[in-house]
């Protein structure tokens, strides 16, 4: 081999070391500080208390502090802009929502960021059905006599959720168009504020996740007519879904799960969700989300963004078969 090839060769090889060392190291010192897990709900609602669940568990895999920091607005959007605006380092993540990443883009006219481009999948978390529960005194304590009440009193029957376009709101409105009622949707900052609402008497019924509401069912401060899905909750078998109690082919299902910015380094994406999915599946972590009729997934990231990308579509029609638009 001629001298000056093989000295060439050898330098070409020591920039290529060179170049990828830094990254190789900044990987494998990751996490050397505190990370955030932005929420863009107030504390106490399903996403916040999913985030809760999880942060000691995986704050103790990472060997850093994992802060729940709560961005509430804009039915997930402020949170989210906040994420893809941040550096692509791994110490901001987002809960993101089915309203986040799959509703907010066909209601805002203006959104802050782009669902699949500004973002790094990671894993979905998990899966829950809503929770349609009335206030005791509403007169409404089954579907038949909710769609009753709305038919015999129109525009009088209000219904709660976290917000305009939250899966509540959607929720919402595909079961006052299919069951031909005039019912009245009141957003909230929260799925917290929204629960209170009813507890209150503010108004009638709400759609609301299973974790913020299905303890009030069991103490009997509310009541629980039906779940949103097309099969009951092993949380809470005894309460009908809303397709048997009196609106066959209703559907309707809410998610959670992890993301962070665009251009997060692949060993970066893969030390965090493989410690999401350790922490989803232990056991303790699936008993309390099982008592809340919540289900742990933690997907891989390639599978993660295929969910979000065929949830874009499915409520896309959803959103604009219940014309729902926030300018």
């Amino acid at each position: 081999m001629p001298f000056g090839f093989g000295r060439s060769l050898g330098v070409a090889v020591a920039l290529v070391v060179l170049v990828a060392l830094p990254a190789a190291a900044r990987a494998q010192a990751y996490p050397s500080k505190p990370l955030r897990l932005l929420v863009g709900f107030p504390a106490g609602g399903s996403t916040d208390l999913l985030a809760r669940t999880l942060v000691p568990g995986l704050s103790q895999a990472l060997g850093q502090p994992v802060v729940v920091e709560n961005r509430p607005g804009a039915g997930g959007n402020i949170a989210g802009e906040a994420t893809a605006k941040s550096a692509p380092d791994g110490y901001t993540l987002f809960m993101t929502t089915v309203a986040s990443h799959a509703i907010n883009p066909h209601l805002y006219s203006k959104m802050p960021y782009d669902t699949i481009k500004d973002f790094t999948p990671v894993t979905l978390a998990a899966s829950y059905p809503l929770l349609l529960v009335a206030h005791p005194n509403s007169g409404a304590g089954s579907v038949a006599a909710l769609l009753q009440l709305a038919k015999a009193k129109p525009g009088a029957v209000f219904f709660s959720s976290s917000g305009n376009g939250s899966p509540g709101h959607l929720a919402g409105e595909l079961f006052r168009g299919m069951g031909g009622v005039n019912m009245v949707h009141v957003p909230y900052k929260g799925g917290a504020p929204s629960t209170t609402a009813v507890l209150a008497g503010e108004t009638q019924v709400s759609f609301q996740t299973m974790p913020a509401v299905l303890p009030h069912v069991k103490a009997g401060k509310l009541l629980g007519i039906a779940v949103t899905t097309a099969q009951r909750s092993p949380a809470a078998p005894e309460i009908p879904t809303v397709g048997e109690a009196g609106l066959p082919g209703y559907d309707v299902s809410s998610w959670a799960g992890v993301v962070g910015p665009a251009g997060l380094p692949r060993p970066i994406v893969e030390r965090l969700r493989n410690e999401f999915a350790k922490v989803l599946h232990s056991a303790d972590v699936k008993e309390r989300l099982a008592s809340e009729g919540a289900s742990p997934i933690a997907n891989q990231p390639e599978q993660f963004a295929a969910f979000i990308a065929d949830e874009l579509a499915k409520w896309g029609k959803t959103a604009r078969d219940a014309n729902a638009r926030i300018e």
